[in-house]
C-alpha cells in the first residue's frame, strides 16, 4: 500500500512529498503521526522542493560569473567594505524599490565576487537575475541583430528583477554602444534594479560615454535611488 501510495504522488509530480513519504515509511512513522501532522509535513516538504528546483533554475538562467554567498565574503581584509551596508541588501528590498547597486574600486578587490553574491541571495528569494560581462553582453546584441533578435533579447533583458553588469568601462563604448546601454538603462528605470560593477570612480563615468548628451541622460538614471559600494585596498589576488 506505501509502495502504491507513493508511486500515485510520483504520477502527480509531487517529488517533494513522494521523498518524505518514502523515508516516514521506511522508519516507520507513519503510524505515530495525525492525518493533519502528515499533511502539513507532505506540504511542506513539497513546497521546500520546488522552492530549491525554481532556485537552481534562476541560478543556472543568470550564469553568474562565480557561485558565491554573502557567507563567504571576507570581511577581515580592510578594504572600505561596510558589512552592514551589503547584509542590508541581504533582504533584495533594494529590488522591491527598483533602486541601483553601484560596485566601484580596484582591480583584484572582489567587485565580481560581491556582485555574483548579490545575484545569487536575489535568486535565493525568487528574483529574476542574469549577469553580463559588459563586453559580451554588446556583443551578443549585435549577433542578435544580425539574426533577428534583437527586441527579444531586449525585451528578455528588461524583464529581470536585477540586471548585473560587470567590468563596466573597461573597453570604449562606441556610439551603437552607448546607445543600447541608454535604452536598456532607460527600459529599467524605476521599474528594476540594475546593478553595476567598474573599476573607474563614478567621477570618470562621463568620460566613458563621450557623448554629453548621453552621459547627462544615463548618469542621471544611473543614480537616482542608488546604493553605492565604493571598495579599496590592494588586490585580494596578491595575497593568495
Amino acid at each position: 500500500m506505501h509502495d502504491q501510495i507513493k508511486q500515485n504522488i510520483l504520477s502527480l509530480r509531487m517529488e517533494g512529498m513522494a521523498t518524505l513519504w518514502q523515508n516516514l515509511s521506511e522508519t516507520h512513522q507513519l503510524p505515530h503521526l495525525s492525518a493533519e501532522q502528515l499533511l502539513q509535513m507532505l506540504l511542506q516538504a513539497e513546497w521546500e522542493h520546488r522552492q530549491g528546483r525554481k532556485q537552481d533554475r534562476l541560478v543556472r538562467a543568470a550564469r553568474f560569473r562565480y557561485q558565491s554567498s554573502l557567507q563567504e565574503i571576507d570581511w577581515h581584509t580592510s578594504r572600505n567594505l561596510d558589512k552592514n551596508e551589503l547584509l542590508q541588501l541581504s533582504d533584495c528590498s533594494f529590488i522591491k524599490r527598483a533602486e541601483n547597486v553601484l560596485i566601484t574600486g580596484p582591480t583584484g578587490v572582489g567587485k565580481s565576487f560581491i556582485a555574483s553574491a548579490i545575484g545569487h541571495q536575489a535568486c535565493h528569494l525568487g528574483y529574476k537575475v542574469v549577469y553580463f560581462n559588459m563586453q559580451k553582453l554588446f556583443q551578443k546584441l549585435r549577433i542578435a541583430k544580425a539574426e533577428g533578435t534583437y527586441m527579444k533579447e531586449m525585451l528578455r533583458i528588461e524583464k529581470q528583477d536585477l540586471l548585473i553588469l560587470d567590468d563596466f568601462g573597461i573597453h570604449p563604448m562606441d556610439a551603437i554602444t552607448r546607445l543600447e546601454l541608454l535604452e536598456i538603462i532607460e527600459d529599467r528605470h524605476g521599474k528594476r534594479s540594475t546593478l553595476i560593477s567598474s573599476q573607474l570612480p563614478i567621477a570618470k563615468w562621463y568620460e566613458i560615454f563621450e557623448d554629453g548628451t548621453i552621459a547627462d541622460a544615463l548618469m542621471d538614471r544611473l543614480l537616482h535611488q542608488t546604493i553605492r559600494i565604493e571598495l579599496k585596498g590592494e588586490s585580494l589576488r596578491k595575497k593568495r
